[in-house]
């Protein structure tokens, strides 16, 4: 269980400007990133193993983002700097830095540890940023997790996205008779905690918007049944008992509804269920196969995959099932889309002449883009803020397997994302509370 962070702002050494100079544009194409300086925050005693260790996930967090570019400590000028004071700004400009977060952290009686840090412009030699926590002692990356993220948010005007978990397949043993489990990390591979025993085959695990609960396909039989699973607890229930096969189960954004695709005789069509009264409702009906429904952020709509133009194309409808229009139109074949959080673009699998591409494209199927290609990628899912895209990568040869990676909108931003085995189908959860 997840202990609460309590937050409580600094006040500024200095006045803080209405506007301050350094920020990140992110609605830029390629986006030079930000020179940012972290020294290793101070910690007194045993604790400065502790406070070194929060400084290093802050700095890989906001480097992995792709929008910082984190300057080498061997570099820095000024080495003794305090958050009880202003940084020496003549000491940082010469080594290029635009941005300098200061922190430190102490031992409170009651075993606590308080962290506190400060942003500052080097340029404008103004405080940006200033925030204290409080938090158990083994809770102290999530903690690391929520400085980052204050920091991404500060400088790009966007909520981060690194306390939040990532939950995926983990995937062991011989090609031809792999087991799988369900698993759960954080966003940058730590903490992997294991969610299912192996005993039954699963797929398509997928996070609540809303709360940290999971939907997921699973054999436990002849046929596969939708479950849903609540992380925190540990409880597991059958999602329904359908007649043939379930697939790729998502949730509505308020959390309330499953959409999924059943499978009836030799086509498959997309139902949705209300989670509360369990009654459900069909919303395609042809002889096509029709799957892996994904929602708006609004509810109002589901983008889906279908062949029925002949080809496995992507089309849009109103969440009700109607007004179904066809949204990609070019070469190859398109699937696995989900919608952004945002609303403003889908993620799809594209196949085309032996390739595998993940890319991206409006909900009205302009403005299509590649953002990576390979032997075989596919299934894409969304970070919370909409900006990152966590997706799995085959690779080839008797001992190759599903690998995690990250690419960012700008497609320029691709990173491998560490696994305990090879792993699949992964899905982000929303930020924690």
């Amino acid at each position: 269980m997840l202990v609460a962070v309590t937050v409580v702002g600094l006040a500024p050494l200095t006045p803080t400007p209405a506007r301050a100079v350094v920020e990140i544009d992110v609605t830029q194409g390629n986006i030079e990133p930000l020179p940012i300086a972290i020294p290793t925050f101070s910690g007194q005693g045993g604790d400065a193993d502790m406070a070194a260790q929060i400084s290093e996930v802050i700095t890989a967090d906001l480097s992995r983002s792709g929008l910082f570019r984190t300057l080498d400590p061997a570099s820095f000028i000024e080495k003794n700097v305090s958050t009880a004071a202003p940084p020496q700004f003549a000491s940082w400009r010469p080594i290029g830095a635009q941005a300098l977060v200061v922190g430190a952290i102490e031992r409170q009686s009651d075993g606590r540890i308080r962290a506190e840090f400060r942003l500052w412009d080097v340029f404008a030699g103004q405080q940006m940023l200033g925030q204290q926590f409080y938090t158990t002692a083994d809770n102290w990356r999530r903690m690391a997790h929520i400085i980052a993220d204050a920091i991404y948010e500060r400088l790009t005007g966007e909520k981060g996205y690194f306390d939040t978990r990532i939950v995926f397949v983990d995937e062991t043993g011989p090609k031809d008779k792999r087991v799988k489990r369900l698993a759960i990390m954080d966003q940058d591979g730590a903490n992997v905690r294991y969610l299912t025993n192996g005993n039954d085959l699963v797929l398509t695990p997928r996070f609540s918007p809303s709360r940290q609960e999971v939907t997921y396909m699973a054999y436990d039989g002849s046929d596969p049944k939708v479950y849903l699973l609540n992380i925190e607890t540990g409880q597991r229930e059958v999602v329904g008992n359908f007649p043939g096969m379930t697939f790729a189960p998502r949730f509505s954004p308020d959390g309330q509804k499953v959409a999924m695709s059943l499978q009836q005789g030799g086509n498959a069509n997309i139902f949705v269920m209300d989670l509360r009264s369990r009654r459900t409702t069909r919303l395609t009906n042809t002889p096509a196969i029709d799957t892996s429904p994904s929602y708006s952020p609004d509810g109002n709509r589901i983008v889906f995959e279908s062949d029925r133009g002949g080809t496995q194309q992507l089309y849009v409808m109103d969440a009700s099932g109607g007004n179904p229009q066809r949204i990609s139109f070019g070469p190859g074949r398109y699937s696995t889309p989900v919608w952004s959080p945002r609303g403003d673009l889908i993620a799809f699998t594209k196949m085309h002449q032996g390739r595998f591409m993940i890319g991206v494209m409006r909900p009205d199927g302009s403005g299509e883009r590649v953002l990576t290609e390979g032997y075989h990628n596919e299934g894409p899912a969304w970070s919370p803020n909409g900006r990152v895209l966590v997706f799995f990568r085959e690779t080839p040869g008797a001992n190759g397997g599903p690998q995690l990676w990250t690419v960012d909108l700008t497609g320029y931003n691709e990173r491998r994302l560490p696994a305990p085995a090879f792993a699949s189908d992964p899905a982000w959860s929303p930020l924690l509370e």
